[in-house]
């Protein structure tokens, strides 16, 4: 077993131990019965520097399935805690195992982390495994956030276990292989704190982040402010991207928001169809915590608690501590306004800024929810000039809108054709339809993964705008009703 996992080109370190005992637990496996790996990301598995006809053998199912480590892998749970709809408590990896931190030939540094592998110390009560719908479905949203050119975690595998899961129902078992730049949240810096309120813990942790992610900040005057803007950056332009797709997250909770700027977690996500700012999907978030108009100040909620827990490490004296994450913070709105106002001119065709951009901005906006018109596909025939694809062709007030915005364009210096060119690149022509991701995923119950492996292939290059395109970018009917999304745990 070993030689063939070295043959699989497996190269994996665990600097994560290198942190205090408190943030992690060595685990042992747990498992399962009868491990059958059912997709590989192959182009994934090429840039780790992983050999991909190893990865597919019996051996590396077991692998992928948590029953045997790969060469150099070390199996450990991540201590974390969080505030889960504004409440904190005591979390970690309840149900993942990382096995390391693949070093890839150009030398880039990810976890591997196994989801829905059984049981930690950290499970609460809970199996510790997953079902095949939730894995899959990471699998296909992750991968299509980064064919968005969205930063993410990525899905290397996805293996059945031959086990059973028992939720409402019975379900297959499934574990996913996630990699990530790495699974450092803002709330490991929030158990580092609340939790363990050791300065020297909460020290050791912002150094191992500025190592990992940021190690420009090492040089400043003060490293760990420069860490807490490099992060503020980091998501403001993560989020602004979201807003941009039309994507929303569903539980942004912050054990779900990583220091290093990818998006993490695809539980009760999904991607909004009519446009409307109060859009939620989540079936928990009743109250509309999470709605897609609230992510940006979520984010910087989400931010404020990150820079509490960094306020020792700022300066001796508290209250100037404050003051210094305070004058941080107020950049994260500017930041996430700037970001999407540079998206939206992109969607429109515009290459420089004028002062009225945002009102000819909103105006669309507010006449798409008004009209109730599809959020993507709108801005695709804008792009390709369709106005009757829009659903509004037909109102005064989207002529005079149209007007406005074709004498807007034909004041820059670029042509019509570099605008369109433009406009194609960054409105896509697909993204994963809810209903399309849930036909997938009722195929792949029965063991049809051919719907999958085509919603894949035309999610790739959703700027493509290819004829096979066309089919997975039409909205679902009148009869889907109201999508509800659920956590999957």
């Amino acid at each position: 077993m070993n030689t063939n996992q070295n043959a699989a080109g497996w190269n994996l370190q665990n600097s994560y131990t290198s942190l205090p005992e408190a943030f992690y637990t060595k685990v042992s496996f747990n498992p399962v019965e009868a491990p059958n790996t059912i997709v590989v990301n192959e182009q994934l598995a090429k840039e780790l520097g992983l050999n991909i006809a190893e990865l597919k053998n019996e051996g590396m199912a077991a692998v992928f399935a948590g029953n045997t480590a790969p060469a150099g892998g070390e199996p450990l749970a991540q201590a974390y805690a969080g505030h889960q709809f504004g409440n904190f408590t005591m979390l970690g990896d309840g149900r993942a195992i990382l096995l390391g931190e693949q070093i890839t030939p150009e030398g880039q540094r990810f976890d591997i982390q196994l989801k829905g592998s059984g049981r930690t110390p950290y499970s609460r009560g809970g199996d510790g495994r997953a079902a095949i719908g939730p894995m899959l479905r990471e699998y296909i949203i992750s991968e299509a956030m980064h064919g968005l050119g969205i930063p993410t975690t990525r899905s290397l595998a996805v293996v059945t276990t031959g086990e059973t899961v028992y939720r409402e129902t019975e379900l297959k078992g499934a574990i996913l292989t996630r990699v990530a730049e790495s699974h450092l949240r803002v709330g490991t810096f929030e158990f580092a704190t609340h939790v363990r309120g050791k300065v020297d813990e909460v020290k050791a942790l912002a150094d191992y982040a500025i190592k990992r992610h940021y190690p420009e900040a090492a040089g400043e005057d003060q490293p760990y402010l420069a860490l807490l803007k490099e992060v503020i950056k980091q998501q403001a332009a993560l989020i602004a991207k979201w807003q941009l797709a039309g994507f929303i997250h569903g539980v942004m909770n912050t054990d779900n928001m990583t220091i290093s700027g990818e998006t993490i977690d695809y539980g009760p996500c999904a991607f909004m169809n009519t446009y409307d700012p109060a859009t939620v999907f989540s079936s928990i978030d009743r109250q509309g915590r999470y709605a897609y108009a609230n992510q940006p100040r979520i984010g910087g909620w989400n931010l404020a608690r990150f820079a509490e827990t960094l306020l020792p490490l700022f300066h001796e004296e508290q209250e100037k501590a404050v003051e210094m994450a305070q004058e941080a913070m107020y950049g994260y709105s500017d930041l996430y306004q700037a970001h999407w106002l540079a998206g939206m001119r992109a969607k429109l065709g515009l290459f420089h800024e004028e002062k009225e951009d945002e009102a000819l901005i909103g105006e669309l906006l507010n006449l798409m929810q008004e009209h109730k018109a599809d959020y993507t596909n709108t801005l695709v025939a804008l792009t390709f000039n369709k106005l009757e694809d829009t659903g509004m062709n037909c109102a005064a007030e989207f002529t005079q809108w149209h007007e406005k915005w074709e004498a807007r364009r034909g004041r820059q210096e670029e042509s019509k054709a570099d605008s369109d060119e433009l406009m194609r690149n960054s409105n896509p022509a697909i993204i994963p339809r809810n209903h399309r991701v849930e036909e997938a995923l009722a195929a792949a119950n029965i063991g049809d993964y051919s719907m999958m492996e085509k919603l894949l292939t035309v999610l790739k290059n959703p700027y493509a705008h290819t004829p096979e395109q066309a089919e997975y970018a039409k909205p679902p009917g009148p009869s889907a009703g109201d999508y509800k999304t659920f956590c999957g745990t």
